[in-house]
């Protein structure tokens, strides 16, 4: 006898690329959650009418037209694909109506989150979990496989650059460049495990559209077993391309003697040491979004994980 267990209902704020991405994944992904309400603020946008198109609700009524729909008590999950900005507003009510929130803008309201890196019961009981960034999603999870293969307080410093299609940056991603680089670098440290973290985003405007490719340079004071670190990356990302089919290196990654000077703190002398060069590329699944814009999908594949483990482990959030 087969037993079918229902569904987990989530809701997901904002209509745009990433809120339309999520729709489609957990319609044809998830065994957990099930899209009751897609939430926007413009009643013909092409997001909505998708939504719609697909059986699933919609409100152009905001995060208004969420906190008054009828089935809003159901709510397990809510996802925020809206602004840093609107996510601070959002994630205030959300907490007061006792719900959980996974957040995929860089407002950082609630604690960093990289699945394969930290997500673990202590984190899932936490009433808001954000998603640092596209960058931050691709790059700290290799950050995190090189400071737990060095001895620990060695990982001095850490840079990524993650390039993206221009035509994958819609205007929430714009309008959040300063708070991108801003979440990205503090979570290399407080996620990934650098002493020092650095972000650049590069918005290519190449045709037809590249997909995403990210470096990320680790400098750390010495590095006894290469085979050992390789070995450490390359585990990290069969881990992440668990969830994200298209994440993967572009070659071995490269060690060079290296000197470092301390970013702000040119009065300390130099450290010798090696950097550490890794090259990857992140291509989408292509469930709505092109297979190009990776810098997305890896978000909203991050962003399900998450609230697939939300809707099962978590329990109520306390009055």
């Amino acid at each position: 006898m087969t037993t079918t267990t229902k569904k987990k209902l989530a809701a997901i704020l904002g209509s745009g690329n990433i809120g339309t991405d999520l729709v489609v994944k957990l319609l044809r992904t998830s065994a957990v959650l099930e899209p009751m309400l897609l939430v926007g603020i413009e009643a013909h946008s092409e997001g909505l009418e998708r939504a719609r198109s697909l059986g699933v609700e919609t409100t152009h009524r905001g995060i208004e037209g969420l906190l008054q729909h009828p089935r809003f008590a159901d709510v397990d999950v809510v996802f925020d694909a809206t602004s840093a900005k609107a996510h601070l507003h959002h994630a205030k009510l959300l907490a007061e109506q006792g719900k959980r929130a996974v957040d995929l803008t860089p407002a950082a309201v609630g604690p960093y989150c990289v699945p394969v890196v930290n997500l673990g019961h202590e984190l899932l009981q936490a009433p808001n979990l954000n998603m640092v960034t596209c960058g931050g999603q691709a790059t700290i999870p290799i950050v995190h496989a090189v400071a737990r293969a060095v001895p620990s307080s060695t990982l001095r410093y850490a840079e990524i650059v993650a390039s993206i299609a221009s035509r994958s940056a819609g205007p929430g991603t714009r309008a959040n460049i300063d708070e991108f680089t801003d979440t990205t670098a503090q979570a290399l440290c407080s996620v990934g495990g650098a002493g020092r973290g650095k972000a650049i985003i590069v918005l290519n405007p190449a045709e037809p559209a590249v997909i995403m490719r990210d470096t990320v340079l680790c400098f750390v004071d010495d590095v006894a077993d290469q085979s050992a670190l390789t070995k450490s990356i390359e585990a990290m990302v069969n881990d992440v391309a668990a969830y994200v089919p298209g994440y993967r290196l572009v070659k071995a990654p490269v060690f060079d003697d290296a000197v470092f000077h301390p970013p702000d703190l040119r009065d300390l002398p130099a450290i010798k040491g090696t950097r550490i060069t890794v090259f990857l590329e992140v291509e989408g699944a292509g469930h709505w979004l092109p297979k190009w814009a990776g810098n997305l999908d890896i978000m909203t594949s991050a962003a399900l994980r998450v609230g697939e483990l939300v809707g099962r482990v978590a329990g109520p959030l306390s009055g």
